[in-house]
C-alpha cells in the first residue's frame, strides 16, 4: 500500500518538474531568437558602414569604411559566427521543448554557449576599443577623434556595438537558464 502511495507522490513531484523544464526551454528559445536578431543585426550594420567626405573637392576624398580597421573585420566575422551557430542551435532548442528531461544536449549546448559568448565578448571589445578611440581620439598618441567628420559612420558602429552587447547578456541569461534546467534534473 505504501509503495503505491510513493509511486504516486513521485508521479506528482515529476509534473511540476516537467512543466518548469518545458517552459525554461520555451523562453530558451525565444532567448536565441532574440540573441540571433542581435548579433545578426550587429553583423550587417557594421558590415554595410561607410562614409565619403569630399576635401576641398570632388577629386580628393576622405573614406571610412569598417573592412579599415582589422578589429572591426573581426566583430563582423565573430557576429556572423554566432548568429549561424543560434540558428542552428535552435533545432536543439526545440527539441528541449518536446524532451525537457535532455540531458546530454543541454550539456553540449552550454559547452557551445559559452565558447560563443567569449567570442562575442573578445570580438565586442576590441570593437569598443576602437569605438571609443574614433569618438575620443587620443591626445597623447596624437589621434584625433574622427566622429566630428564621420557622424553617419560613427553612429551605425556604435548601434552595432548595442546591438552586439544585448546578444552578449543573451547569451549569458540562455547559459543561466540551461543551468537551472541541469540543476532541476
Amino acid at each position: 500500500m505504501k509503495a503505491g502511495a510513493v509511486e504516486i507522490g513521485e508521479a506528482k513531484n515529476s509534473t511540476p518538474t516537467y512543466g518548469v523544464n518545458k517552459g525554461i526551454s520555451i523562453l530558451d528559445f525565444v532567448l536565441r531568437l532574440l540573441a540571433f536578431a542581435g548579433a545578426l543585426g550587429s553583423a550587417i550594420a557594421m558590415g554595410t558602414t561607410n562614409e565619403t567626405l569630399p576635401f576641398f573637392s570632388q577629386l580628393i576624398r576622405f573614406r571610412a569604411e569598417y573592412d579599415d580597421l582589422p578589429s572591426l573585420t573581426f566583430f563582423v566575422a565573430a557576429n556572423a559566427v554566432v548568429s549561424r551557430y543560434l540558428i542552428l542551435s535552435l533545432s536543439l532548442s526545440i527539441f528541449h521543448i518536446v524532451r525537457s528531461r535532455a540531458q546530454k544536449s543541454r550539456i553540449l549546448l552550454v559547452f557551445f554557449d559559452t565558447a560563443m559568448l567569449a567570442l562575442l565578448t573578445g570580438s565586442a571589445s576590441a570593437a569598443a576599443a576602437i569605438v571609443y578611440l574614433a569618438h575620443k581620439g587620443n591626445a597623447k598618441a596624437k589621434w584625433f577623434a574622427i566622429c566630428q567628420q564621420f557622424n553617419s559612420f560613427c553612429q551605425r558602429i556604435s548601434g552595432s556595438l548595442i546591438g552586439s552587447f544585448v546578444g552578449m547578456a543573451l547569451l549569458i541569461l540562455i547559459i543561466m537558464l540551461c543551468g537551472v534546467a541541469l540543476s532541476r534534473r
